[in-house]
């Protein structure tokens, strides 16, 4: 049953915190204070020994862990402790806002065809006009971390084939191209909305990780000659990225610590 609290002359009432809440709690700070990154955690057995929890209650603790990207499961190893986030620029400090299918970026495909209702909005464009795709990963540390799709206007890149040759190109000489053009734009300036989203089949696939877990949805529209030149859509790894903003790309926000339960109680 749960307690009751008076918030502003109102009674609330609050619901107990599941028993996996709190022993994710206490194993946050064991991690904290025991374990250094890569490090195996001992087996189920002795953990839910020393916490004193059913088995049960102790999965669903380091579900939820793994799923905040704090432990990776790695198949015959065992569950280890997760290396700190990884700092993503989202400021360009080069003003190569673009990239070039080079570096961190690495193209999948690209493609002409009819902009997504909303993306069509943004560029200016009436709906079901095609635009030239360019989808393409980001690559960190040899990992896939975010999955991008730009949008492109016929208007803003001239010089790249349209749908009359679409398939005269390769899809990665489309995509270089498109990249090429929008590289040589001045841009007048950009902007960025980031959102939590789950990810789709699609994204999660390039990702490896499984459909519908939680990812960092970054929305960016680039201007050039007072239009919108080119939206781009990309879907981060929310358990492994940590976006940064700025010249110095390092804004960092410490949660303050919650206490940790006297005790986790044994399921019954």
């Amino acid at each position: 049953m749960g307690s009751t609290k008076v918030a502003n002359g109102t009674a609330v009432e609050t619901t107990p915190e599941p028993k996996y809440w709190q022993l994710r709690t206490v194993l946050v700070r064991a991690l904290d204070a025991e374990f250094h990154a890569g490090e195996v955690l001992p087996n189920e057995r002795d953990l839910s020994a020393r916490f004193g929890v059913a088995r049960a209650t102790l999965r669903q603790a380091l579900d939820q862990l793994e799923l905040e990207g704090r432990l990776v499961r790695r198949r015959g190893i065992g569950t280890l402790v997760a290396a700190p986030r990884m700092g993503v620029p989202m400021a360009e400090a080069t003003g190569n806002h673009f990239g070039a299918g080079r570096d961190s970026w690495r193209i999948i495909d690209a493609d002409y065809a009819p902009a997504p209702a909303a993306v069509a909005t943004a560029l200016g464009v009436p709906a079901g006009t095609c635009v030239h795709l360019v989808r393409r990963l980001r690559m960190m540390r040899g990992q896939a971390i975010g999955a991008e799709t730009l949008y492109v206007p016929d208007a803003v890149v001239p010089h790249v084939p349209g749908a009359f040759i679409k398939h005269s190109l390769a899809e990665s000489s489309r995509a270089r191209s498109v990249l090429r053009q929008l590289q040589r734009l001045e841009l007048d300036g950009e902007s960025r909305a980031v959102e939590l989203g789950v990810a789709e089949d699609e994204a999660a696939r390039l990702l490896e990780r499984p459909p519908g877990i939680p990812v960092l949805v970054v929305t960016a529209s680039y201007r050039a000659q007072g239009r919108v030149a080119a939206i781009g859509v990309s879907t981060y790894r929310a358990d492994t990225c940590r976006l940064t903003f700025g010249e110095s790309g390092m804004v960092d926000v410490t949660p303050v610590a919650t206490p940790a339960p006297a005790e986790v109680r044994a399921a019954s």
